[in-house]
C-alpha cells in the first residue's frame, strides 16, 4: 500500500513511501468515511501518519485541519516537519502565546497547530474577532487523547474539545497510546466501531519487555538519585556493550546534565566501549556545541537532552543519537512525548519530580508508559528493555501499572466550579436545562454511566445542580427566576484568567478594603490557592527570614516562601537558595498579578489598578519604585531604567523632555537614543490647567470652576480624582487623547484653606500618577 497510490497528491507530504500494517488497517475509515476516529495503538507504531492522513482528506475538501499537541515543545516540531504541507502550497501556522498571535495568519491558515491550553484560550474567546478562526476549523486532529487522564491538564482538554464540537462540530480524529478503555473514549466523541481502532501490543514494531527494578531508599535524596544511577547503569551496561543504546529518563534539566557527567566517570571506570574519540570530524562537530557540559560528554558517547538546550544542540543530540554516536542519553520526559528517539534499553530513574508549584510529586502513569514505549529500535532490536527504578514500596504499583496499563479516567470533577462558570461566563450556558446538556457532552459523563458506582452516576446531575447553586451563592453567577443563568463580573474575570475561584474571591475580597497598599496586592497573591502547594525547604528558611524582615505578613510555609521571592524580585536581589524556583514562582505571579490588575480596575478603580500594574512591573523588571515608569517605553530594559533613573528620568515624558542628547551623555548610542525617546512620545504628557480658579473664598460662598486636563503625548485610559483637603470630591474614567476638563465645585467651608488636588492615573500602564495642587484661601 503505496503512499503515492492512496493519496497521489500529498504524496510529498509524508516521510516515507509506503505504510505499515498498522496505517493500512486505520486509513480506509480515515480516507473513505465521514465519522469520527478513534485509533489507540503502541508508541512508534505510527501514529503521526493518520494524523497526516486526516490532514490530507481535509484539505483535499478544501476544509482546516487542527492539530492539538500535548506539549508546547511538540507545536513547535510540528511546524518544522510540517514545512513539507507549505512545499505543497498550504499554510502552517503554530498559535502560541496571546501577544505574538498573528490572526490574518490564523485565519488563512489551512492547518493549525495547538496546545490544548490554547485551544481553550481560542475556543472561549470565539465570539472575538481575533479569535474568530477556531470557528472555522473542519477537523480537530488530537494527539495524545489519553492526556485526557492528566491531573493538571485533562479536565482543559475534555471541556475544549466538548466546547469545540458545540461551536463548530468539526469531525474528531483521536490518536492514543493503547488505553483499555477505548470504548469511553469513542462513545465520548460518538465514533463508530467501524472507526475506532484498538490496535495491541503485535502492531508493536519491537517486543518490549518491561519491568521493575527497586533500590533501598535512604535519607539523603542527594545519595538516593545515585543509587539510582548506579541500578540505571548497571541495566544500561550490557547493551551497550552489545552495540545497543540506552536511554535514561530523569526528572529534571539540572538532573540530566548531573546524570550524563557522573556516568562518563563510572563508565570509565567499568572500561565500558563506548564513544568517538577516534572520529576526527565529531569530535570537531562536538567542540561547536552552545552548552559545554555537552561538548565534553558527547565524544565519550554520552549525551543530555532537554527543553533548555539550544535547538542547534537538540537536534545534533537527536542526529547523533539516532546514527549511535551517542549510546547513552540523559533526558526529562519532553523526549517522551516527541521526538521518536527509540533506544533497545529505556530506564526511567526517577519516578518523581520536584514541582515548584507543587512539591514533590509523581511522575503520571501516562508519562511512564509513554517513557517505556521509546524501548526498541525498529529495524534494528528484535525486543526492546523497558525499567522502572523504583522504591520497594512502589514496586507492586508499577508492576500492575506494567501488566495492565492504565484507564482512562475523567479530571473534571477536579474543577468542575471552574469549568462549569468558564461556559455559563462565555455564554454557552444559559439556564438550567443547558448545564445539563452541558454534562452530557463530557467525557466525564460517559465514563460515569461505564462506572456508575465509581462515579456516582445516579447523583450525577444533582452534584452539577449543587455546584450551579453554590456559584450563585458565591457570587459568580446570577439565576434568574425563570432559572436562567447569567455570569456576574466576578465569574467572567475568574474565567478570562483560568483563577481557581477561590483565589477570585480573595482578589475580590481585597478590592473591597479601604486601603489598598503594594505590600497588600503582594500578599494576595502569595496566598492564592495557585500556590498553596509550594514546597518550602528547610534550607530556604534563613533566606526568606531575610528577604522579609521588614514585611509584615499573616502567610506561613509556601506561600511565605512565595511572598519572600516576589519582594526579592522587586529589589533584584533573589537570595541563591531561593533560585531554583524563583522563575516559574514569578512566571505565575505575574499572571496572577494581571488578573488583580482587572478585578481591582473592575471593583476598586483605576488608582487601584494602577499600583498593581507598577508591581507588576517591579516584580518583572527588578527595578526600584523611581524606575518603574521607564520599564513601560520599548527600548528601555532593567538596566537602562536604574541607569536613567539614576539621572533623574522617571518617566516617558521625562524622557521626551530630555531628548536623545541627553540620553547619549547617559551612555546610549545615537541610533539607539533617538529611537527610545521616540517610543516615549507614545505615552501621555500630562498638564493640568486650573483655569479661573479662584485664589480665595468667603465663608458661605460657593463657585463652579472647571479644571482641564491636557495631554501632549500619545493618548491613553486614565482615572482622574479631585480631592479637597484629602476628601474625594470628583472621580471620573475615561480615555484622554488631547484634553478633557472636569467640573470642580469651590465652597467657602469652615476650615482656612482649600487644598485641591487633581490625581491622573493610568490603570493600564505603570507609570507613576500625576498629581497638581491648588490653595484657596478663606477669607
Amino acid at each position: 500500500m503505496k503512499v503515492a497510490d492512496v493519496v497521489p497528491e500529498f504524496a510529498d507530504a509524508f516521510g516515507f513511501d509506503e505504510f505499515n500494517r498498522m496505517q493500512r488497517e486505520a486509513a480506509p475509515a480515515i480516507l473513505d468515511r465521514d465519522e469520527n476516529v478513534v485509533a489507540a495503538a503502541p508508541t512508534a507504531s505510527g501514529k503521526t501518519a493518520l494524523a497526516e492522513l486526516a490532514i490530507c482528506r481535509t484539505l483535499d475538501d478544501g476544509g482546516t485541519a487542527l492539530f492539538i499537541a500535548p506539549l508546547r515543545a511538540l507545536t513547535n516540531e510540528k511546524e518544522s516537519e510540517w514545512e513539507r504541507f507549505e512545499e505543497l502550497g498550504y499554510s502552517v501556522y503554530v498559535v502560541t502565546g496571546e501577544r505574538d498571535l498573528n490572526p490574518r495568519r490564523a485565519e488563512r491558515a489551512d492547518i493549525l497547530v495547538m496546545t490544548p491550553e490554547k485551544t481553550d484560550s481560542a475556543t472561549r474567546k470565539h465570539d472575538s474577532a481575533r479569535y474568530s478562526f477556531i470557528t472555522d476549523v473542519d477537523c480537530c486532529v488530537i494527539d495524545e487523547v489519553h492526556l485526557l487522564d492528566s491531573d493538571t491538564r485533562g479536565g482543559v482538554l475534555e471541556v475544549t474539545v466538548s466546547r469545540l464540537r458545540r461551536i463548530c462540530d468539526p469531525r474528531v480524529v483521536a490518536l492514543s497510546a493503547t488505553m483499555p478503555n477505548i470504548e469511553d473514549v469513542a462513545a465520548w466523541l460518538d465514533a463508530p466501531p467501524e472507526t475506532t481502532f484498538e490496535f495491541g501490543d503485535e502492531y508493536r514494531p519491537v517486543d518490549l519487555h518491561a519491568g521493575v527494578r527497586t533500590y533501598t531508599h535512604g535519607d539523603n535524596a542527594f545519595a538516593d538519585k545515585y543509587r539510582r544511577l548506579y541500578t540505571a547503569l548497571d541495566l544500561a551496561e550490557e547493551h551497550i556493550r552489545d552495540d545497543g543504546q540506552a536511554l535514561v529518563f530523569v526528572s529534571s534539566r539540572q538532573d540530566a546534565v548531573r546524570a550524563a557527567g557522573k556516568s562518563r566517570d563510572e563508565i570509565a571506570k567499568r572500561d565500558v566501549p563506548m564513544g568517538a574519540r577516534g572520529d576526527y570530524d565529531f569530535h570537531t562537530d562536538a567542540k561547536e556545541l552552545d552548552d559545554d557540559a555537552l561538548a565534553k560528554a558527547a565524544p565519550d558517547g554520552v549525551g543530555f537532552h532537554h527543553a533548555g538546550l539550544s535547538k542547534g544542540d537538540r537536534d545534533r543530540v537527536e542526529e547523533w543519537f539516532k546514527e549511535g554516536k551517542i549510546q547513552l542519553l540523559f533526558s526529562t520526559s519532553t523526549l517522551a512525548w516527541g521526538v521518536n528517539l527509540p533506544a533497545r534499553c529505556v530506564v526511567i530513574r526517577d519516578t518523581k519530580y520536584h514541582d515548584p508549584l507543587e512539591g514533590e510529586v509523581d511522575i503520571s502513569p501516562l508519562d511512564i508508559l509513554q517513557m517505556l514505549g521509546r524501548a526498541g529500535r525498529p529495524g534494528y532490536d528484535d525486543v526492546g528493555y523497558g525499567w522502572v527504578v523504583c522504591d520497594r514500596s512502589d514496586a507492586d504499583k508499577y508492576r500492575q501499572l506494567l501488566r495492565e496499563g492504565k484507564e482512562i479516567e475523567s479530571r473534571l470533577a477536579e474543577d468542575l466550579d471552574s469549568h462549569l462558570n468558564a461556559e455559563i461566563a462565555m455564554g454557552t450556558i444559559r439556564d438550567l436545562d443547558d448545564v445539563i446538556s452541558w454534562l452530557e457532552t463530557t467525557f466525564y459523563y460517559r465514563r460515569a454511566q461505564s462506572q456508575p458506582e465509581q462515579y456516582d452516576f445516579e447523583n450525577l446531575r444533582e452534584r452539577v445542580r449543587e455546584t450551579l447553586e453554590s456559584l450563585v451563592a458565591r457570587g459568580f453567577v446570577q439565576m434568574g427566576e425563570d432559572l436562567s443563568v447569567n455570569g456576574t463580573a466576578l465569574g467572567r474575570l475568574a474565567s478570562k484568567y483560568y483563577l481557581r475561584l477561590e483565589t477570585a474571591e480573595r482578589f475580590h475580597d481585597l478590592c473591597e478594603r479601604e486601603t489598598i497598599s503594594a505590600d497588600g496586592i503582594l500578599e494576595t497573591v502569595a496566598g492564592a490557592e495557585e500556590f498553596h502547594s509550594v514546597s518550602a525547604r528547610q534550607s530556604e528558611a534563613d533566606a526568606v527570614d531575610a528577604v522579609l524582615s521588614d514585611v509584615s505578613t499573616g502567610l506561613e510555609d509556601g506561600p511565605r516562601k512565595v511572598l519572600a521571592i516576589l519582594h526579592a524580585g522587586m529589589q533584584n536581589s533573589t537570595p541563591a537558595d531561593l533560585r531554583s524556583d524563583a522563575w516559574i514562582i514569578r512566571q505565575n505571579a505575574l499572571r496572577l498579578l494581571s488578573a488583580l490588575r482587572e478585578f481591582l480596575a473592575e471593583f476598586a478603580g483605576p488608582r487601584a489598578a494602577n499600583l498593581a500594574r507598577r508591581v507588576e512591573a517591579r516584580v518583572e523588571h527588578g527595578v526600584p519604585r523611581d524606575a518603574v515608569g521607564l520599564t513601560a517605553v520599548d527600548g528601555i530594559g532593567p538596566n537602562r531604567a536604574r541607569t536613567l533613573a539614576t539621572g533623574g528620568l522617571h518617566s516617558p515624558a521625562d524622557v521626551v523632555d530630555a531628548g536623545a542628547e541627553e540620553l547619549q551623555r547617559a551612555g546610549l548610542s545615537g541610533g539607539v537614543a533617538e529611537r527610545i525617546v521616540e517610543n516615549a512620545r507614545s505615552f501621555p504628557a500630562i498638564d493640568v490647567s486650573w483655569g479661573a480658579f479662584p485664589d480665595s473664598i468667603a465663608p458661605g460662598a460657593n463657585e463652579m470652576c472647571d479644571v482641564t486636563v491636557r495631554n501632549a503625548g500619545g493618548g491613553a485610559a486614565v482615572g482622574i480624582r479631585v480631592t479637597v483637603n484629602d476628601v474625594e470630591m470628583t472621580t471620573k474614567e475615561a480615555y484622554l487623547s488631547d484634553s478633557l476638563t472636569v467640573p470642580v465645585g469651590v465652597f467657602g467651608a469652615n476650615a482656612d484653606a482649600l487644598d485641591f488636588t487633581v490625581e491622573v492615573t493610568f490603570p493600564g500602564e505603570p507609570l507613576h500618577p500625576v498629581t497638581a495642587s491648588r490653595t484657596v484661601e478663606i477669607e
